[in-house]
């Protein structure tokens, strides 16, 4: 019989009309009628493939054989560097879009919500809402956030406890995703080198916190998934160690990141591009700890079109190569899956 095929890492667009008068009217996030482009303040990202939308979505997985997917919350929408209530209904407007998705098809669909830390009695109420109200289990997270003095700060920090502390009383599911690298880091924007340098850089950074507080063990009942296989956090594993060793008097009161490596409630999707930084990803945590994402519809995503690229190629070329087992490419495709999500089947 043939294995289903989850993937956990989507996205999906409103259409013009299901976006609020207030969002255009604002420059906070809209897109043209004609869905040529989606837009902000300035900024414009053409609309690359039709199944950026609904309808368009389930013929796409349908031609793929993908049986489900996993859609993220839109990054966009974070929020950073906006005020509270701009911040409140865009989130809001957000999280219901994204559930709407969920009850339409929940055959098809599961959706993640998104909270900003920075106002945090607002991101606690969204949460007990999302989950209550919307029937959402998984927690979108930013890797960054700008707080009150406009200072950014890794989502795994002494001010967001509170979010977690609710995330593991609800034993939901947490994808932390990179954006906003930009505005982080005083560079010229060129070569996308934001998209494909520093938002690697990011997920690295988070995952580096999220070890020294010991958050696997901390929070026992969430399961935290990193986008893009947190490439960079893999690849420097070994200097974490080595700092960590050599200079003991800069990690008072943290935990040793061998403690989290391999964790079974740490995640990490398959977006990594090739073959052998996955063959990496499995010798550092563990086929068991490696969902399937896909990261489409974008064009960094593996979307047919784009080179020699395809749904599923970096695991279908490592098995080809022997990189991966069926088993675990089965595995990676629905169990583990299943196992982040906290589901039994979908």
């Amino acid at each position: 019989m043939q294995k289903l095929k989850i993937n956990g890492h989507g996205h999906i667009l409103p259409e013009p009309s299901e976006i609020p008068k207030f969002m255009r009217e604002k420059k906070l996030f809209w897109i043209d009628d004609d869905k040529k482009f989606m837009r902000q303040d300035d900024w414009a990202r053409p609309i690359t493939d039709p199944s950026f939308f609904f309808d368009e979505k389930i013929e796409w997985m349908e031609r793929h054989s993908i049986d489900h997917g996993v859609m993220l919350n839109l990054s966009q929408v974070y929020c950073n560097g906006w005020s509270k209530q701009d911040a409140f209904d865009a989130i809001r407007w957000q999280n219901d879009f994204n559930a709407s998705v969920q009850e339409r098809r929940p055959d098809k669909f599961t959706s993640g919500f998104v909270v900003q830390p920075l106002y945090m009695d607002d991101a606690l109420n969204e949460i007990r809402r999302c989950v209550e109200d919307l029937n959402m289990n998984l927690l979108c997270l930013p890797t960054h956030f700008l707080n009150k003095d406009n200072e950014w700060l890794s989502v795994v920090d002494d001010s967001t406890l509170p979010l977690f502390d609710l995330a593991n009383e609800y034993k939901l599911a947490i994808e932390i995703h990179p954006y906003d690298g930009e505005k982080m880091v005083a560079l010229k924007d060129m070569y996308w080198r934001f998209h494909l340098v520093w938002m690697m850089a990011q997920t690295a950074d988070t995952l580096h916190m999220y070890a020294l507080k010991d958050f696997v063990n901390k929070y026992p009942d969430i399961r935290t998934c990193f986008a893009h296989g947190c490439m960079l956090g893999q690849a420097n594993y070994g200097r974490r160690l080595q700092g960590f060793d050599g200079r003991p008097d800069l990690f008072t009161e943290t935990r040793d990141p061998r403690a989290s490596l391999g964790h079974p409630n740490l995640f990490f999707d398959t977006l990594v591009h090739d073959s052998y930084t996955l063959q990496l990803l499995k010798i550092r945590v563990g086929s068991s700890q490696i969902v399937a994402g896909l990261d489409d519809p974008y064009p960094l995503g593996e979307m047919e079109g784009v080179a020699n690229s395809y749904p599923g190629r970096v695991i279908d070329f490592a098995v080809e190569v022997g990189i991966l087992e069926q088993k675990e490419s089965d595995a990676i495709w629905y169990d583990n899956v299943l196992r982040w999500l906290g589901k039994t089947s979908i």
